[in-house]
């Protein structure tokens, strides 16, 4: 027969494992008796192996019988308490002690120490539609129990709502992990909510971490596509009415606006319906018909597409939308995003995740790249907010950012999801209306970090200061190669990819995030070989920075409104469709003809590039 104190030394070993998840004060009543047990039962076995005591066929108790036969042993079997077993029963209850020693300490934090104690290092979405959060403390807090206990809040909240119940608890420890169902798809689907970690103080329960979203929204996404490769930078704001020209240019990249008003209505006559969490949103059907066409054609050319997404619907018909301080008032035609309540982040998910299913491997066309706002931190002229703290500002677009960006990468893992910015780097200058693009981006990152980072990207419009000034190299008080200049243009495009390659603005996996420079051109006002040489010098530029992922420059054709409202020629052809000076150049800049092309513009810049 198999030695039964095997089996004892065994469950001591694995209580000794296990210690760690049970409250101090019970230790030393559990190893006691433990002890106890072990002793009572090592006497027992001796006696039942030397045939003192056995049970009866019937079970009806234990008999004390004269011994009548000589057991036989073998030598592995003369004795089940020999030294080595003693000693290993000893060993065990050793091991059951530094157990019991190593235990984490319990500690009293301080009250305005408690809500960030513990550190949430990851939180993901894993197999089985769940959210997985992993956890780590110094020393175990003190609390009313051992437990600690995850909560989940809304988008728009920031602590506890009163009368919130966990979803998931864990026996305390300097490592844990805890989960909750991901509910995809569902109203109560937390995709768009943050994650925390509590402990039981009296009836209520205290913040014992700061709240992270999942970070890694791509992992249920159905689709991976992240864009075609391409052997140049080189892109355009296309002109819809002359794509056939788009081949001969040699475009990669095209932008395209998508606003919002243009697409979302009350009425259901003409319209695609989508349901999204139990509500049901119209999209014009000719509408989308006309974008669908648009990029099924770009992509059929090699091109691939970035969206910018713009709100300027109207607040009346679609409040939801827009945030409660931009639904007045407005200076700029497009508006803050809404975020703060359960209807606006529940619009905003609808719209980016029926947009991105319906341009991600559906048959309508691919969008790989995503631009949610253009040049946010210019709110007067651009991104209508009313409100003068840069700090309030920047944190309602990052929460919508954030919408955008899980229900995006939710659907297509391979997309890219920017944040816009102009010029302007620096101004700081007194009664500004706007943001200087800086100040707002470090606030958006260092946002987005603390709740938890993701692979977000700039979206840069790198523009001349003021935009008519064509010559964009010429000295300028207000460009320097500083990380403190005042504005971002061509001729020091380096401060801004300089800046990205900071360790504060690296991606989670440490690189370089994708910068893109969505919007840039150059007037022919001052004549047409000056806007070409400057093109032919900025592309330059871009093509030799490793950290540049694309251009777009604007435009295929002059717009008439431009030209009226800010004498800004961009087009590489005229209202009328006549190429400018810049066609050829835009054509050969990035082939074997490129020195041919460029040669008259080296004399016009005064450099050799």
């Amino acid at each position: 027969m198999k030695n039964p104190l095997i089996k004892i030394k065994k469950a001591i070993d694995g209580f000794a494992g296990k210690v760690g998840k049970v409250p101090a004060k019970k230790l030393k009543i559990i190893a006691v008796s433990a002890i106890a047990v072990a002793i009572v039962a090592i006497g027992f076995m001796a006696l039942y192996t030397s045939g003192v005591i056995f049970k009866s066929d019937d079970n009806s108790g234990i008999e004390v019988q004269e011994i009548t036969y000589e057991v036989q042993e073998n030598e592995a079997e003369k004795s089940y308490l020999s030294k080595d077993l003693l000693q290993a029963i000893t060993d065990s209850g050793e091991r059951v002690k530094n157990a019991i020693d190593a235990r984490p300490a319990t500690v009293e934090v301080p009250e305005e120490e408690l809500s960030s104690y513990v550190k949430i290092d990851n939180c993901l979405i894993a197999d089985g539609g769940k959210v997985e959060v992993s956890a780590s403390a110094q020393a175990l807090p003190k609390s009313d129990d051992k437990y600690y206990y995850l909560f989940d809040i809304a988008t728009y909240e920031d602590e506890l709502p009163e009368g919130a119940e966990p979803i998931d608890k864990t026996y305390k420890d300097t490592a844990f992990t805890l989960d909750g169902l991901l509910n995809k798809g569902q109203a109560d689907s937390r995709l768009y909510r943050k994650f925390l970690v509590a402990v039981k103080s009296g009836d209520t329960y205290k913040t014992v971490s700061h709240p992270s979203y999942v970070t890694n929204p791509e992992y249920i996404a159905s689709y991976n596509y992240s864009g075609m490769s391409h052997n140049s930078k080189k892109g355009l704001l296309v002109d819809p009415s002359r794509l056939s020209e788009l081949d001969d240019l040699g475009v990669n990249y095209a932008t395209y606006n998508i606003p919002l008003n243009n697409f979302l209505t009350t009425s259901s006559a003409g319209s695609v319906g989508y349901t999204y969490n139990g509500v049901t949103y119209y999209f014009n059907a000719a509408i989308l018909q006309q974008y669908d066409y648009l990029f099924t054609t770009l992509n059929a050319k090699g091109i691939d597409v970035a969206a910018i997404l713009l709100n300027n619907v109207s607040p009346s018909n679609f409040p939801e939308i827009t945030h409660p301080s931009a639904r007045g008032g407005s200076t700029a035609p497009y508006y803050m995003y809404n975020a703060t309540d359960e209807s606006g982040v529940n619009a905003l998910a609808a719209v980016a995740t029926f947009l991105s299913s319906r341009y991600s491997g559906s048959g309508h066309g691919n969008v790989s790249m995503w631009i949610i706002g253009n040049e946010v931190n210019a709110k007067k002229e651009w991104n209508y907010m009313a409100t003068s703290d840069i700090s309030a500002y920047t944190a309602a677009y990052t929460r919508a950012f954030r919408v955008f960006y899980n229900a995006i990468k939710s659907v297509n893992a391979g997309a890219g999801v920017y944040i816009s910015l102009d010029q302007q780097w620096n101004r700081n200058r007194s009664n500004n209306p706007d943001f200087d693009a800086r100040d707002m981006l470090d606030i958006f990152a260092a946002s987005l970090r603390e709740y938890g980072d993701i692979d977000w990207g700039v979206a840069h419009h790198p523009y001349s200061y003021p935009n008519e000034n064509t010559p964009f190299w010429n000295s300028s008080s207000l460009v320097t190669n500083s990380a403190d200049t005042s504005i971002i243009t061509m001729n020091n495009i380096e401060v801004l990819t300089n800046y990205m390659q900071q360790e504060s603005m690296l991606s989670p996996s440490g690189n370089v995030r994708s910068i893109i420079l969505s919007e840039m051109g150059y007037s022919s006002t001052s004549g047409e070989a000056l806007q070409a040489a400057a093109f032919a010098y900025a592309y330059t530029k871009i093509a030799s920075n490793s950290c540049i992922d694309a251009m777009m420059l604007s435009r295929q054709t002059d717009a008439a409104d431009e030209i009226a409202q800010f004498g800004l020629a961009l087009g590489l052809c005229t209202t009328s469709g006549a190429h400018k000076y810049i066609y050829d150049v835009y054509k050969y800049i990035d082939t074997p003809r490129r020195n041919e092309v460029i040669a008259f513009a080296k004399p016009i810049v005064g450099k050799d590039f």
